[in-house]
């Protein structure tokens, strides 16, 4: 139905304070995001998807600087959205963000085996966003697209780094993650 223009324009999308509202009355479902003020069903993780998450958790954790935390599926609070990518790394708060959500992350990462179009689209709000950085890893081709240079349009940069290659980051204090480590 949500194909056809004319009923897309008539979709009054949902914003992130009646989507907190709609969760504190519990009439969300547990595994559900808000994207562009649209409700999305969370996929269900893969074997291949756990595996990739565990081994990058591993390595930003031993290589993030102090000052960032690395949050695993949690949500972040943005204009009309509330994704919870994968990983994001943020600032450490003096709160530990008891009373919200960060609102910002410097490099969000997500793991695309079954959600690759998804994914793609979250790189897009995140960029807008203003996020640094944005890691869409790809198991199946063993490679991670490094995407930075953000504005309202996307990223302005795209790197693909094969297994051979490395991942820098900001946050990573001049650390490098080699990929075959990943995969």
């Amino acid at each position: 139905m949500l194909e056809q223009p004319a009923i897309r324009k008539q979709v009054q999308p949902l914003t992130v304070e009646t989507y907190h509202r709609l969760g504190e009355l519990g009439l969300l479902g547990e595994k559900v995001e808000l994207l562009r003020g649209v409700i999305v069903q969370q996929m269900s993780k893969s074997p291949i998807h756990c595996a990739v998450l565990q081994r990058l958790l591993r390595l930003l954790r031993a290589a993030c600087e102090p000052e960032y935390e690395v949050r695993q599926e949690q949500p972040l609070t943005l204009a009309d959205s509330e994704p919870e990518p994968d990983i994001a790394i943020v600032p450490v708060s003096t709160e530990d963000y008891a009373s919200h959500h960060p609102t910002t992350a410097l490099l969000v990462v997500e793991i695309a085996v079954t959600t690759i179009e998804t994914d793609r689209e979250k790189g897009l709000i995140f960029a807008e966003t203003g996020i640094p950085e944005f890691w869409l890893v790809l198991p199946e081709k063993r490679q991670v697209e490094a995407y930075s240079k953000p504005s309202a349009r996307g990223y302005g940069q795209c790197d693909r780094v094969a297994v051979g290659g490395c991942l820098t980051s900001a946050v990573l204090g001049g650390g490098r993650i080699e990929l075959a480590r990943i995969f």
